[in-house]
């Protein structure tokens, strides 16, 4: 199939296909005018490359890791990295929840007058905000 083809198929970019394919992630054969050709599997390890990417899995991590997953592979050292990824994406969200709840707490404290925060009721905010729209 054609890259067009496989942009639509895939959900993604003719560019990011090209960007794949310059990381090493997608080959593609060329025709003898420079066209590229993917094969019908190609829709699938697009949205395995896809997948990798939404984990947080950089471009090196991915090809690193493709030829193992898609051959069904397993190794002591494919095991370690795709568990040192893990670890890294629990650390991320362990920030991000201790992120979320700091936020929490000052929604929390800035919703009460007693706070010192400049204090607006719900009622009043269509009102401020016209007084603000005044020349």
């Amino acid at each position: 199939m054609r890259i067009g083809e496989l942009a639509v198929q895939s959900g993604v970019s003719v560019r990011a296909l090209r960007y794949y394919e310059e990381q090493g992630l997608l080959e593609a054969a060329r025709s003898g005018s420079g066209q590229r050709h993917y094969p019908e599997s190609a829709a699938d390890r697009v949205q395995l490359i896809q997948m990798l990417y939404a984990a947080g899995l950089s471009s090196r991590t991915i090809a690193e890791l493709l030829p193992c997953v898609e051959a069904k592979v397993s190794t002591p050292e494919s095991r370690a990295r795709l568990a040192a990824e893990r670890d890294r994406i629990d650390a991320q969200i362990a920030a991000l929840t201790r992120t979320r709840e700091r936020l929490d707490a000052v929604i929390l404290s800035s919703g009460d007058p007693a706070s010192g925060c400049t204090w607006i009721a719900d009622q009043d905010v269509a009102a401020h905000a016209s007084h603000s729209a005044t020349p």
